[in-house]
């Protein structure tokens, strides 16, 4: 069976198709990064439009570079939230229409939850239980999965999420977007870091996460200095170092307390080479990333969804396939 994953949450438009094994057979994803530079972040209208005008040209790609047509699909998952409503509403359209005029039953997937399991895609040998870290521009959540594919929130962002917190730092240094890639780039040229920022709430005793603190302290320390290169280097080295420290803190403190050994890093920060090397060293536990072309938002993570729904008894005891839509009016 052949699943096609249609993702739309927020700026990236992302298909895919999966087979009955697993395996990605193609996938594609257009970023709309240029569109909303100027703005600093993400405008829902142009997001959505955009969407709109994308997804039947790059179905036809993905038709062609997997020498398919909609007659070889079996399956379409599409994102039905959380995200931003205009984008989700545009991904659920064309998943309906698709679905509807094809005879093809369709099925709902939760974005968070596909970003979880984003790393099994490839890396085959990884089943739950494990500890997760999902970690974006607007989510910090730290949960337990168990092997029944049971989702735990162990805590979560108060305020502002990791990548919010270098969104907003990035503006300040007058750094592009998004910020999260700009930091890192600037801080492999520090040189000498001067700056000590604090690592937020990493002795609350519990889960959850802070950054709007953080990203105050930063904010106020730039409006105190003449920027130069040298100190937006330095900055950047300094902010990276805290929120990673502060993640890794908080994730292996899970794995010891709640006695597992895997860790699954996941969602557009997980991009981040400082969180990837500084996991890997960690010998008390094993950290899984998805690829890097599958951190950010795609189509892939929504089909492999859609297929693990479809194939894991434990999952169909907590979701609904549309039936096969009827064509008689």
């Amino acid at each position: 069976m052949n699943t096609l994953g249609i993702e739309s949450s927020c700026d990236d438009t992302g298909l895919a198709i999966i087979n009955s094994d697993g395996q990605i057979i193609n996938h594609i994803t257009s970023s709309q990064h240029e569109i909303h530079a100027k703005y600093g972040g993400i405008v829902p209208e142009l997001a959505s439009r955009d969407h709109v005008k994308k997804f039947i040209p790059l179905l036809q790609v993905l038709l062609e570079k997997s020498a398919m047509t909609m007659d070889d699909i079996n399956m379409i998952a599409f994102t039905n939230g959380p995200g931003l409503l205009g984008p989700l509403l545009a991904g659920a359209s064309l998943a309906k229409t698709l679905g509807w005029s094809n005879n093809i039953p369709t099925i709902e997937v939760n974005h968070l939850e596909a970003h979880i399991y984003s790393p099994m895609i490839t890396e085959k040998n990884l089943k739950p239980p494990f500890i997760s870290l999902l970690v974006s521009g607007g989510h910090t959540i730290l949960s337990s999965v168990d092997d029944n594919f049971h989702i735990t929130t162990l805590g979560s962002t108060l305020d502002d999420s990791a990548g919010e917190c270098f969104d907003k730092i990035a503006r300040k240094l007058n750094l592009g977007y998004p910020g999260g890639p700009e930091i890192s780039k600037r801080s492999e040229l520090s040189n000498n870091n001067k700056f000590i920022f604090p690592r937020p709430m990493i002795k609350s005793n519990d889960y959850n996460f802070s950054f709007s603190g953080l990203k105050t302290h930063v904010i106020n320390t730039i409006h105190k200095l003449e920027l130069t290169d040298e100190h937006i280097n330095n900055i950047s080295y300094e902010v990276q170092s805290a929120i990673v420290d502060t993640l890794i803190s908080k994730s292996v403190e899970a794995s010891k307390n709640l006695d597992i050994k895997n860790i699954v890093i996941t969602g557009g920060v997980s991009a981040n080479q400082k969180l990837r090397k500084d996991f890997s060293c960690i010998k008390k536990c094993k950290a899984y990333f998805p690829d890097v072309k599958f951190s950010t938002d795609n189509g892939a993570m929504i089909a492999y969804a859609g297929f693990l729904k479809t194939n894991s008894s434990d999952f169909k005891k907590n979701f609904t396939i549309k039936p096969k839509p009827s064509l008689t009016l």
